[in-house]
């Protein structure tokens, strides 16, 4: 599989929802396989809030391969033999697009918190101008799971002549209060750890010592991300060999999963893109600037297709259903709708491909 990765520059002002302009601004992004002679092969491939541009295969001694790796790839659900696909690294995020963290040109001191809201459109809108700079205007699919998700939603209500497929998973037309509750506590353990320093931390700082409060918040996350079924099965009542019971902070295996998962994260993912990313998950809103859902849903022309998973306790599937039957009660025929039966709760769409990969096959071909 042929793999590039690309900063892309942009000197043209991007104005945002909330009415202010991030400029100049840098896009990461990654491809793989090879573009078509009329670009009708394209995918777009969205990542969830805490993942990247790197979405497949491996790099150099690199220890695990992309986010998605059991997903894209030759041979694989989608096939790089086939598709040339692209992922970017969101602005906002950690992982080489302009964030909080870059410079607030001319100067060379980092935004900080002078860094603007975005909403999930901000970002779809730079990642549009991105594909016009590449002379990809119209696209065979874009796919995203969580956040993802609602990039792709967000893409075929705003962009409706994009693309011919779009594939939503385990997403929300609508952050509800449990989701935002979930982040609330990221958000709080970021903003009171004394390490934060009010946002005024180092890199350095972060790499050597950690961030107690993100890693804190991200255990929350994780609890929603995994869910009670997969906590379960991996873990059940275990106790970790090496602690005593009757010791007071000796840990159950969940514990310490949490504790190795969690304390790990703060030296990856910087801890003010995680609070406006939390933000942009937040207020998100498919019928965002429509008086109502059915509004905004009436633009799509895109073959919609919404796939949820079962045990998903962080965007229930009542909430992808919900976008269904709005549809259809709208006499809509470009929709269909499936819930996986799953066990590793909102990250099934990243770890259960078996029970939905031939499911994404068949739609990209067509058949369904």
């Amino acid at each position: 599989m042929k793999i590039e990765t690309k900063t892309a520059k942009f000197t043209n002002p991007l104005y945002l929802e909330s009415g202010r302009i991030l400029q100049p601004y840098e896009i990461k992004y990654e491809t793989y396989g090879e573009l078509n002679e009329d670009k009708s092969n394209v995918i777009v491939i969205c990542h969830a809030l805490a993942g990247s541009h790197h979405a497949a295969g491996r790099y150099e001694n690199e220890a695990k391969p992309g986010w998605w790796d059991n997903f894209i790839g030759d041979g694989k659900t989608v096939d790089t033999n086939k598709y040339f696909v692209i992922c970017t690294n969101n602005i906002g995020s950690s992982f080489g697009s302009t964030s909080p963290m870059s410079p607030m040109l001319p100067s060379s001191e980092p935004y900080r918190f002078k860094f603007p809201v975005l909403v999930v459109s901000d970002i779809v809108k730079a990642q549009k101008i991105l594909f016009d700079s590449l002379g990809i205007y119209h696209v065979k699919a874009v796919i995203g799971g969580s956040m993802g998700g609602m990039q792709a939603l967000c893409y075929s209500i705003e962009y409706p002549e994009f693309a011919d497929t779009i594939i939503a998973m385990a997403t929300t037309a609508y952050t509800r209060p449990w989701a935002i509750a979930v982040n609330k506590i990221a958000m709080e353990t970021i903003r009171n750890d004394p390490a934060f320093k009010d946002g005024n931390y180092t890199k350095d700082d972060l790499i050597a010592n950690g961030l107690p409060g993100l890693a804190i918040g991200r255990m929350a996350g994780l609890i929603a991300y995994v869910g009670p079924t997969s906590m379960e099965n991996k873990f059940g009542r275990n106790y970790v060999e090496t602690d005593g019971l009757y010791e007071l902070f000796g840990r159950f295996e969940v514990e310490r999963y949490l504790e190795y998962n969690a304390y790990n994260f703060p030296k990856i993912f910087d801890p003010l893109s995680y609070l406006y990313v939390c933000k942009t998950m937040n207020i998100f809103d498919a019928a965002r600037g429509t008086d109502k859902l059915p509004d905004a849903l009436a633009k799509i022309k895109s073959r919609l297709h919404l796939i949820s998973f079962s045990d998903d306790v962080l965007f229930f599937p009542k909430e992808m259903e919900e976008i269904y039957t709005t549809m259809k009660d709208m006499n809509m025929e470009n929709v269909t709708y499936k819930m996986v039966e799953s066990s590793h709760g909102h990250d099934s769409f990243l770890v259960e491909l078996d029970k939905f990969k031939d499911y994404v096959v068949d739609i990209l071909e067509g058949k369904i």
